[in-house]
């Protein structure tokens, strides 16, 4: 093989051609990609985070729905005990105002009785006073007769 000015000359732009690209085009070339990188790098990173994120925003969010669950659950457990208060404050009020009617009605039936005896008592001495009157108009004068009408009613 003969070495001749063309190899020559070729090989001397192949060497400026590759130091050119070296000193000019590599370096950007490759700041490009290293920052690519970084990005990327970043970009993966972030999506880490980000998954982390998720895993305890997720974690965080059954938390909150188990207190909600257990605040709605001691609610309804404290309504019921409420309204059963209230049923059992009603039906105690209930036999309170039947026994306070009972009492009343059992006072206004002896408070009867007790009008229907005097009224009774009241009849009883008219007509005993009226028989008395007609067996004995003859045999008692009157002051004896009203001390006996008198007596007659004490007793009654």
């Amino acid at each position: 093989m003969d070495i001749n000015m063309t190899l020559i000359g070729q090989s001397i732009a192949m060497i400026v051609f590759v130091w050119f690209c070296m000193k000019l085009i590599w370096p950007p070339i490759l700041a490009a990609l290293e920052e690519r990188q970084k990005q990327i790098e970043e970009g993966l990173a972030a999506a880490d985070r980000g998954q982390e994120s998720l895993v305890k925003a997720a974690a965080e969010a059954d938390e909150i729905v188990n207190e909600a669950r257990q605040q709605a659950t001691g609610i309804l457990d404290q309504a019921h005990a409420r309204a059963n208060d209230i049923v059992a404050e009603g039906k105690a009020g209930g036999v309170k105002e039947g026994e306070r009617q009972l009492d009343a009605a059992k006072l206004e039936i002896e408070q009867e009785a007790n009008r229907a005896r005097e009224e009774l008592r009241g009849q009883v001495s008219a007509i005993a006073i009226a028989s008395a009157e007609k067996i004995l108009r003859r045999e008692i004068d009157s002051k004896a007769h009203d001390d006996i009408l008198g007596k007659l009613a004490q007793e009654l």
